[in-house]
């Protein structure tokens, strides 16, 4: 019962939370192989990273 009232009394920072990491399949326009392009975005960008 302890640990559970000492995980909901946390008020820390919660920017971590915001980020997602997102990975992205790419072709290489000189070799034609697939490259991965991976980034740290805000949950609300995710989509408009796909998109492009």
């Amino acid at each position: 019962m302890a640990k559970k009232a000492v995980a909901t009394l946390q008020t820390g920072k919660t920017d971590g939370r915001a980020y997602s990491k997102v990975i992205k399949m790419v072709k290489s326009p000189k070799t034609g192989a697939y490259i991965f392009d991976e980034k740290m975005v805000l949950n609300e960008d995710v989509k408009k990273f796909f998109e492009n």
